[in-house]
């Protein structure tokens, strides 16, 4: 089978296991998974010849169809090789998040049951104060590859792996995915942009989270047979890939501010076509068809300016329980500040209290052993509860309001969204790297700011530009809606610490915890 007639029939596959059949046998010789340093390159007849002998070893070890295995790995080629190798046993894979505590691992483990964890040298101290019954070092996988393979029965209502949900509002869910939500999702978004066959990718977030493991594990090595590239940490990112040329890339709205920033001083103030192709050529995205940002509002300025660059970037929106995606915007019909219109075949309501609903095929089950919480995600004719506040417009394309839970409601009882305030903040000024508003049940708004390291130490009037920005801010804000006081805090927040997600969402519950005297002072 050719490779182009092959990616209809593995989107048509009824398991992720037979579908990287049909895309490895289309396509041995191919580059599957490399790292960014180029040392370490697998063939896609590699790649599943190597995930068979291992699943062979930890069959050997007791892994049984059912059974969890986790990671906690950073982005590398052996991680598909493991995730793989469950999948063809019928385990189910989950991935952990490296800045986890003992505390935070044991939690998960307790949860998911693992009997096996593989990890990195630096981090097995951590997985082994967790307290788990095997852990194997990704250095020793090698030395466990054997022959005996035996593949198990896998159906498309098996699991195929577990995301717990990044902890913004509470302690971490499990959201249990199958392999017919997973391949929905794919197919799903395939019909939405016209995503085609093979391509490229460049694999930075962490596999913990799902966008990642959607985009360059499940979508572009086992349905699309398209070439991964492995960044060990995120700060490789701008130097790969402009190596890579990815034809398609997932993005957080961070990394367009920071790099219209860069960008900015540099050009000329007539962004020519000419001007354009050379920037994107420069930055590695001349190939790129799917631009994808998520995860957070992108500020509509900061939109406009790669826009007039050439470089139409994509918004989406999607949750774990939604498997992925479920909104995006159409390459050639973007309205920016929209996140676009849902997939085909995903039906959306708002609720008479403004909360987006979902119903489809790319809803997940549930929560691991979490009933109660399962139940109250849907309601009884079916419908997801999203937890956002939407709206949708005769078109057809929505926008994202807020999480139900986060709108602020003052003192006087005027509701706002703190998510748009905080847009505002970011967009005034790249200097600006982190703004959380506060102000529920209080007279008035307050932020808390971080600002960017580099470009704060390259300022010369720091504290005069803040001015300036909350002062841009607040005019395109109503009154009450406005920042009367802030608080620049003196710290760099990081994906996966204490105030950011690993896609750098708020965690508003810990922010407001951890910098309760900073925020009291702001009222005083």
């Amino acid at each position: 089978m050719e490779p182009e007639e092959a990616y209809p029939a593995a989107l048509a596959a009824p398991t992720l296991c037979a579908a990287l059949r049909i895309t490895a046998a289309a396509r041995p010789d191919q580059i599957a998974v490399r790292d960014a340093a180029g040392t370490l390159e697998l063939t896609y007849s590699q790649l599943v010849t190597r995930a068979e002998r291992l699943a062979a070893g930890l069959a050997a070890l007791g892994l049984r169809r059912g059974d969890t295995i986790a990671t906690m790995l950073v982005n590398r080629p052996e991680f598909h090789v493991v995730d793989i190798a469950a999948m063809l046993l019928g385990a189910v894979p989950f991935a952990v998040y490296n800045t986890s505590s003992p505390e935070q691992l044991a939690h998960l483990f307790a949860d998911a049951g693992p009997r096996i964890v593989v990890t990195e040298p630096r981090f097995a101290d951590r997985v082994r104060a967790a307290g788990v019954p095997t852990v194997l070092l990704v250095d020793e996988l090698a030395a466990l590859e054997r022959d005996g393979f035996v593949e198990a029965e896998v159906g498309p209502r098996d699991l195929v792996t577990l995301i717990y949900t990044s902890g913004t509002t509470g302690p971490p869910k499990g959201v249990e995915l199958d392999h017919g939500t997973v391949l929905a999702q794919i197919n799903g978004a395939r019909a939405a942009l016209g995503i085609t066959a093979g391509g490229r990718t460049v694999s930075y977030l962490p596999m913990a989270h799902l966008a990642d493991r959607w985009i360059s594990h499940y979508t572009a090595v086992l349905v699309n047979g398209g070439t991964v590239t492995c960044c060990a940490s995120v700060d490789e990112l701008l130097a790969t890939v402009p190596e890579v040329r990815p034809t398609v890339l997932f993005t957080v709205p961070r990394l367009w501010q920071k790099l219209r920033a860069m960008l900015e001083p540099v050009l000329p103030a007539e962004l020519t076509p000419e001007v354009g192709a050379a920037v994107r050529a420069r930055m590695g995205l001349d190939a790129c068809r799917w631009l994808i940002v998520g995860s957070a509002p992108t500020p509509v300025e900061v939109l406009d300016f790669f826009a007039g660059l050439g470089i139409e970037i994509l918004e989406g929106w999607g949750l774990t329980e939604t498997s992925g995606g479920a909104c995006v915007n159409r390459p050639g019909a973007v309205r920016r500040g929209t996140i676009g219109q849902p997939y085909p075949g995903l039906e959306l309501a708002l609720a008479d209290d403004g909360e987006l609903l979902c119903r489809g095929d790319i809803l997940v089950r549930g929560y691991r052993n979490d009933p109660e919480a399962t139940a109250a995600l849907f309601t009884a004719d079916g419908w997801l509860r999203t937890g956002d506040i939407g709206t949708i417009d005769p078109d057809g394309y929505v926008t994202i309001v807020d999480r139900k839970k986060e709108l602020i409601i003052n003192a006087a009882g005027k509701n706002m969204s703190p998510a748009n305030i905080e847009s505002q903040l970011r967009a005034a000024s790249a200097l600006i790297g982190h703004a959380v508003c506060v102000g529920d049940g209080r007279p008035y708004n307050v932020a808390l700011l971080v600002l960017d390291p580099v470009l704060a130490a390259e300022h010369e009037d720091v504290a005069g530009e803040v001015a300036a920005a909350v002062e841009r801010a607040n005019e395109r804000l109503s009154r009450v809606e406005q920042i009367k006081r802030y608080a620049v805090l003196d710290a760099d927040w990081q994906p996966s610490g204490d105030e950011l997600t690993p896609t750098w969402k708020v965690r508003r519950r810990a922010i407001h915890a951890k910098y309760s005297s900073e925020i009291e002072a702001l009222y005083v």
